[in-house]
């Protein structure tokens, strides 16, 4: 491991105003995957600044909504009964995505911001415009199974691996930070950036910008998050997909729907919502709400079954979330998330 400088903050301010005078320091909070990148040498921060001390461990009312604080951990916000029963795609995430020792340490805040889980990024041998601007992609011409279908470009196909990420975009959560120019509110589906050719950049945060909350705007309807992945338990998404859902009587008042596993952020489906808007629910019409979803899909060389994959995930995902279908087991837990045992028959093209 490269050494490094610790330093505990006491206040927000002073997290800040470390960070920012130093290029290549860093905010360390849970470190569930920012320690482990340090040992594989691919993070090397000259200066880590722990903010897990700071008093940013409330969930608490805000504007008819929920303002949960950057160092809540991943446990506490999965089994809050106001975000279970208000916000149930965001338990569903949190459980799927972890283990409980992980969840016990992770924080909220830093749950987001997690870096790709792309083995071209984590191997040093390889090229990585991620790790290593300019160096190019190894993942290109290499197996990208797990790779992206959208918003991809020659500089990185790389996927965003948070399962609550895909979540908070569904239901427009807003993220509140702290940083060298003061205090900003970000649209949580804008916290994310496209690769374009600075993939080395997940996010729009500046240098030296913390998170300190994550809020859940006034929400009624019901929210549902499901995941396919390779294995049935602590395996990052092939596919996912958050669904929040508003009726109006029989009627679709309003959906948002955000897909994990296919692009380098959450990946926001405007098209397939705007399809969906004043509709009666029925299984003809998610399909083909699925089927425009999928329409701009760039397939790579070794993950086109993602297609027919994703596209019946979404299916699934909404009729779940309307009544439609049965959940496999209670809603706010990992069984209704569906975790595993899923793939291959979600797999198979209709």
């Amino acid at each position: 491991m490269h050494p490094f400088q610790y330093q505990r903050a006491d206040t927000a301010d002073q997290a800040v105003a470390t960070v920012t005078k130093t290029a290549t320091a860093t905010f360390i909070a849970g470190g569930t995957s920012h320690v482990d990148l340090m040992k594989e040498g691919v993070h090397r921060p000259s200066v880590l600044v722990d903010v897990s001390g700071l008093p940013l461990k409330q969930i608490t009312q805000h504007e008819g909504g929920l303002r949960i604080g950057a160092n809540v951990s991943n446990s506490a916000a999965a089994i809050s009964a106001d975000v279970r029963q208000r916000y149930t795609a965001v338990s569903e995430a949190l459980l799927a995505g972890a283990s409980v020792q992980i969840r016990n340490m992770a924080s909220m805040a830093g749950n987001p911001l997690q870096r790709t889980r792309c083995p071209y990024f984590r191997d040093l041998t390889q090229a990585c415009n991620k790790r290593e601007p300019g160096s190019g992609c190894a993942a290109l011409g290499g197996y990208n199974h797990v790779h992206a279908l959208f918003g991809a470009s020659d500089a990185c196909v790389a996927t965003h691996p948070s399962d609550l990420a895909v979540a908070l975009s569904a239901l427009d959560a807003r993220v509140q930070t702290l940083g060298p120019r003061g205090p900003r509110a970000i649209a949580f589906p804008e916290l994310h950036r496209l690769p374009g050719d600075t993939p080395h950049l997940d996010t729009v945060l500046e240098h030296g910008e913390l998170i300190t909350s994550l809020d859940l705007p006034p929400f009624t309807g019901r929210s549902h998050y499901l995941k396919v992945r390779e294995r049935a338990s602590y395996a990052y998404a092939l596919v996912s997909c958050a669904v929040a859902l508003e009726m109006d009587g029989p009627k679709i008042r309003r959906v948002r729907v955000a897909l994990g596993g296919v692009a380098h952020k959450p990946w926001r489906l405007p098209k397939a919502e705007a399809m969906l808007a004043g509709q009666l629910p029925s299984e003809k019409l998610f399909r083909a709400a699925a089927t425009a979803a999928f329409a701009d899909a760039k397939p790579l060389e070794h993950n086109a079954y993602k297609i027919p994959m994703g596209r019946n995930l979404l299916v699934r995902a909404l009729l779940e979330t309307s009544g439609l279908q049965a959940l496999q087991g209670p809603a706010g837990t990992a069984f209704a998330a569906s975790v595993g045992g899923v793939a291959g028959q979600l797999a198979v093209p209709r």
